[in-house]
């Protein structure tokens, strides 16, 4: 006859313990990655208190005088903010429309292409400017757009067009700017979907072309709707820089002529707060964005929540 014998129970809080300390050396590993996220990401946050103060460096942020919101609201009187903030909502929303159709749009194309060497040389050329800086970019569509031998002027001359000064029309400008970012980024931002695309069940397609389906119907049917959580992700992100409308493009791209359309809040921050000294008033700036990027992101995951059912955490 056996004998049956008790084995204490382990405490729960007892077996957590004993996992974490022999998880000593993976803490270890990424001990730097948190003592440099906490240097240069949550030490310099102290730096927005100058939001609220009359910032002066001979004075340092401890002893200039305190304004309140008399910089936010310096923002908001300021005669060229409701324009810089207009300019910058369009060719954001409008950057991330464009950016999204065309991302998936060539992932879902290049999905299509059967001949492994075709694909990976089309997916390499279309990858490369994205690695490429405005700076170099700039300069090129700079001489590629001017009114007297650029290239683009010289065919419209042939033709028998007048020349356009196009970076410096208000009317052509935005329309620059979202052609060239969309150039620069639409291949290095279709990774994202063509993995999505790799991860779908090859039993859908093989089920939908027994019943018939061509290849619009499995896409509508099947490619598409495997994408929405997907997609719904990468709107949410996207909704947190909506307030950027990208710095680097439009400051090489710009000059005073496209004020109007092509000033955007980064730029307007540099040229008064950084240049012109109030550095107060950028700080500002920084901390309404960061607010205002938060409360986008809360409502685009609320969004995908309730439209997709799709939650990120």
């Amino acid at each position: 006859m056996g004998m049956n014998i008790a084995v204490p129970a382990v405490p729960a809080k007892k077996k957590k313990f004993t996992r974490q300390k022999g998880s000593w050396g993976l803490y270890l590993m990424l001990l730097p990655a948190v003592v440099l996220t906490a240097i240069f990401v949550y030490v310099p946050m102290s730096g927005l208190l100058m939001a609220f103060q009359d910032y002066k460096p001979s004075l340092g942020i401890s002893k200039s005088p305190w304004v309140g919101l008399d910089q936010f609201k310096f923002l908001f009187e300021y005669p060229d903010s409701m324009q810089v903030i207009w300019n910058t909502l369009k060719i954001s929303f409008l950057k991330l429309a464009i950016g999204m159709f065309s991302t998936l749009a060539f992932a879902l194309l290049i999905n299509e292409v059967k001949h492994k060497f075709l694909r990976t040389s089309v997916q390499t050329f279309v990858f490369l400017p994205h690695f490429i800086s405005w700076v170099v970019l700039g300069g090129i569509f700079i001489q590629l757009l001017n009114p007297e031998y650029g290239l683009v002027n010289q065919l419209l001359k042939a033709l028998g067009h007048e020349p356009v000064f196009f970076l410096g029309s208000n009317h052509w400008f935005v329309p620059i700017v979202l052609f060239t970012d969309a150039w620069k980024e639409f291949g290095y931002g279709s990774i994202i979907y063509l993995a999505a695309l790799v991860g779908i069940n090859p039993a859908l397609y093989e089920a939908a072309q027994l019943d018939g389906a061509n290849k619009l119907k499995q896409m509508l049917n099947i490619t598409l709707p495997s994408l929405i959580p997907t997609i719904c992700v990468m709107l949410t992100i996207s909704l947190g820089g909506v307030l950027n409308a990208g710095f680097d493009q439009i400051f090489n791209l710009y000059n005073p002529l496209v004020y109007e359309s092509g000033d955007i809040i980064d730029t307007f921050v540099f040229r008064i707060g950084l240049i012109g000294g109030n550095f107060s008033f950028g700080t500002a700036i920084g901390l309404f964005k960061s607010v205002v990027g938060l409360i986008l992101i809360l409502g685009g995951y609320r969004l995908a929540y309730k439209v997709a059912d799709y939650k990120i955490f």
